[in-house]
C-alpha cells in the first residue's frame, strides 16, 4: 500500500512549554549521576512511526541512550508502545509533559516518565536493533516439501501413530466411543501383502 505520511503536531501551548523547558537546561545532569529516570513511555504509537522515525524526531530534544519499540516476536508487528531512554532526565520530563496527548498521524499518543523503580533491563531486550521477522511460514513450507529418507519417513509415521494412540486413549477415558481409521490404518495398507501357499 501507499506509505503513510508522518505528521506530528504540537499545539502552540505545548510548543511554547517545550522551548521554555529546554532553554532552562543549562548543565543537565545525566540520569545515572542524578539517580532520576530518563526513561519515557510512549503509547498508542501509529503505524509508520517506527525506530528510525522515532529516533530522528526525539533526538532534536536531547541525546538518546536507548530506544525500543515493543514488537510481536513472530510477526515483528509493532505493539504500539515504546520506551525511550534520554541521557538527561530533565529532557525526559519536558518531552513527557509536552508530548502527552500529542497528535502523530492524527492519533493522540500517551507519553509519561517511567518511575525509576519500574525500570528493568528486560525493557531493553532488542533495543536499537532492526527487527527482522523470522520466516516461519517459509520454513514450515520448506520442511513440508523436504524429501525424507526411508528412515526419516518411518520415524515421522511412527510419531503420528503414537500421537493418534494417545488421542484414542484420551477419548476412551472420557467415555467417547469414536471409531476412525487414522494413520495406523494407512500404515497397515502400505505393508506388503504376503501370499500364503498350501503345502
Amino acid at each position: 500500500g501507499a506509505e503513510q505520511r508522518l505528521v506530528i503536531k504540537l499545539d502552540k501551548k505545548q510548543e511554547k512549554k517545550l522551548q521554555a523547558g529546554l532553554k532552562k537546561i543549562d548543565n543537565p545532569a545525566t540520569a545515572e549521576a542524578s539517580g532520576e529516570s530518563g526513561v519515557v513511555y510512549l503509547g498508542r504509537i501509529p503505524h509508520g512511526f517506527f525506530e528510525k522515525e522515532m529516533r530522528a524526531y526525539f533526538t532534536q530534544f536531547g541525546e538518546i541512550q536507548r530506544l525500543r519499540i515493543s514488537r510481536n516476536k513472530k510477526t515483528g508487528k509493532s505493539k504500539h508502545y515504546a520506551f525511550i531512554e534520554f541521557v538527561h532526565p530533565e529532557v525526559a520530563v519536558i518531552v513527557a509533559e509536552t508530548h502527552d496527548n500529542m497528535l502523530i498521524c492524527d492519533r493522540m499518543v500517551k507519553c509519561n516518565v517511567v518511575p525509576v523503580e519500574k525500570i528493568h533491563e528486560t525493557m531493553w531486550i532488542g533495543a536499537d536493533q532492526e527487527f527482522k521477522a523470522f520466516p516461519w511460514k517459509k520454513m514450515a513450507k520448506a520442511e513440508s516439501a523436504r524429501k525424507r529418507t526411508a528412515g526419516q519417513e518411518q520415524a515421522r509415521v511412527k510419531g503420528l501413530v503414537r500421537g493418534e494412540k494417545k488421542k484414542r486413549s484420551r477419548l476412551e477415558a472420557l467415555g467417547i466411543d469414536y471409531e476412525f481409521e487414522g494413520f495406523e490404518a494407512l500404515v497397515d495398507q502400505g505393508k506388503p501383502k504376503r501370499t500364503k501357499f498350501d503345502d
